[in-house]
């Protein structure tokens, strides 16, 4: 046996466990680039980002889609309610089965009436008359004012079984709306589709509604002690019914107090389409319930037929609106002393010519107003 002294065995030699685990992904702390790091981390959030923004786009598309259809679903509401409450009169028309159904690219005649009804008074009037044609190409409104004291023929009534000469606005007390547009359509050879009737607490009620209307004024003057100056005047209710009233403190009479009329409709029709009232959902409902609850109109404008109407629309703006007279030549006075207003035979011809024809274009551009 060797006396030789042996050396102690040594365990095999190991590389420390926790630093072979540490850098096992090369993540570790020690041996990692900052700016690697940096730009991983840059990477992953961009990458983030890009997969987020398109649901961020979808989620706000979405809400503006609910948003969009909760507002037309709104507005087709109201304007469904509207319509729906709409009164609707079969009387209104002489013959309502004489009404054809109106063809694309045909003009549409409307008789408007402003009646004198109100609470206490019996007997009312057609205060207002107008035929408002809307042209073939529905680009333009013509709103034909007929003077209340136009001398002209009446057909037989109940009241007076014989055709008679009278001032326009009788055949409202003598057979109501159907026989004032029997007359008109007498009178001119022009056939009328559908009519439309406000009283005097409707109109008060629809200029309150929309917040009242302004309109230039070209001749100061006074009723029942309301005073308008000449200029931009701004009215609603009460005074917007007198200042459409008014005639024997205005220079032509019968004329102005029809020019003002139409102005102040043309005003109230402008106020109705605006942004303010179109763009604000309950200003828009509140004005349609007023239109419901104070106009009446014939059986045949039915909530399809208006809605047609509506959206075959291409006015533009208040220009697209045009003023019209129809003519007179002078005043008379009969023979119980009545003052009327002598037709125009010559010039109402031309103008029943034009609306026949739709051509109230070149009418307008031949007669300035």
């Amino acid at each position: 046996m060797s006396n030789t002294p042996q050396e102690p065995s040594q365990a095999p030699k190991h590389a420390d466990t926790d630093d072979e685990h540490l850098n096992l992904w090369g993540n570790g702390d020690d041996d990692a680039d900052p700016r690697t790091t940096a730009a991983a981390e840059a990477t992953t959030k961009a990458a983030h980002k890009k997969h987020k923004w398109p649901k961020i786009f979808l989620s706000a598309l979405l809400v503006a889609v609910l948003l969009v259809v909760g507002v037309l679903f709104y507005y087709f509401r109201s304007v469904s309610g509207a319509l729906n409450g709409l009164h609707r009169d079969p009387s209104l028309m002489p013959d309502q089965t004489a009404v054809q159904p109106i063809e694309p690219g045909k003009p549409i005649n409307f008789v408007l009436m402003g009646t004198d009804g109100r609470p206490g008074l019996a007997g009312s009037r057609s205060d207002s008359l107008m035929v408002a044609q809307l042209s073939g190409d529905r680009q333009h409104l013509y709103l034909v004012s007929f003077l209340r004291d136009m001398w002209v023929t009446i057909p037989a009534n109940k009241v007076v079984p014989k055709e008679s000469k009278a001032k326009i606005n009788a055949a409202y007390s003598w057979g109501g709306p159907a026989l004032t547009i029997k007359t008109l359509q007498s009178i001119t050879g022009v056939q009328m589709d559908h009519a439309v009737i406000i009283d005097f607490p409707g109109f008060i009620a629809l200029t309150d509604e929309i917040g009242g209307v302004t309109v230039y004024n070209p001749q100061a003057g006074t009723m029942d002690g309301e005073h308008f100056d000449q200029g931009n005047i701004t009215f609603s209710g009460e005074r917007a019914l007198k200042y459409v009233r008014e005639r024997k403190d205005l220079a032509n009479g019968d004329l102005d107090r029809a020019a003002r009329q139409r102005t102040v409709i043309t005003a109230i029709i402008e106020k109705s389409m605006s942004g303010g009232v179109i763009s604000n959902p309950k200003k828009f409902n509140d004005v349609m319930q007023v239109y419901t609850k104070n106009t009446t109109v014939d059986s045949g404008l039915t909530s399809a037929n208006i809605r047609k109407i509506a959206t075959s629309l291409r006015l533009k703006s208040g220009t697209s609106i045009v003023q019209v007279q129809a003519p007179i030549s002078g005043f008379g006075k009969s023979k119980d002393g009545q003052a009327y207003d002598i037709v125009d035979e010559a010039g109402l011809a031309e103008l029943s010519n034009a609306l026949k024809k739709d051509q109230m274009a070149d009418y307008v551009a031949n007669h300035p107003q």
